[in-house]
């Protein structure tokens, strides 16, 4: 594990990376701290970044990819387009932020931020923004992980317990 950790652009501490993972383009990946990535996952970074923030858990089978293929390229067979000939909108960041649990099986696609608190359901296709302290099902599923009251007394909990700020969510809560 110490090995792996050093690739990375940089990586916390407490980290876990279960067995037979797929981890391409270490230097575009920053893990925090006490995160837990499992068996089987895939982490392609390709031009773009991947951010992992702190106090994260990612099930077995889990893929997230920062970019995409280009298939609108004309005079050559896609198996033949590189990343020279990509477009910037091919490759975009994908943010997670704190406390985000990632069940079995998900894909988290490029472009993609799940802000702090959020649940992704095992075998979620995720390619657009997840809001804080949303469990996601599907794009036209979700649901309220807590009311605001208790979100506000749960923040105030991490912090007794944790010394620790506030998720970044503060200014970010939407009704679902």
């Amino acid at each position: 594990m110490p090995i792996i950790k050093q690739r990375f652009h940089s990586c916390g501490k407490q980290v876990s990376i279960a067995k037979e993972h797929i981890i391409e383009g270490f230097n575009n990946i920053d893990i925090g701290d006490f995160v837990y990535v499992g068996p089987r996952s895939i982490l392609y970074s390709t031009k773009a970044k991947l951010k992992i923030g702190n106090y994260c858990q990612l099930g077995p089978n889990v893929t997230i990819v920062t970019g995409d293929h280009r298939i609108d390229y004309i005079g050559e067979y896609m198996r033949f387009v590189d990343d020279s000939m990509k477009l910037p909108e091919n490759d975009k960041d994908v943010i997670i932020e704190d406390d985000v649990w990632i069940g079995s099986g998900a894909i988290i696609l490029k472009g993609v931020h799940i802000w702090g608190g959020a649940v992704i359901a095992a075998g979620a296709i995720v390619t657009k923004d997840v809001p804080p302290y949303t469990i996601y099902i599907t794009q036209d599923k979700t649901k309220k992980r807590f009311t605001p009251d208790q979100i506000e007394k749960h923040e105030q909990l991490l912090i007794k317990k944790y010394g620790k700020k506030k998720l970044q969510t503060q200014h970010h809560h939407t009704s679902i």
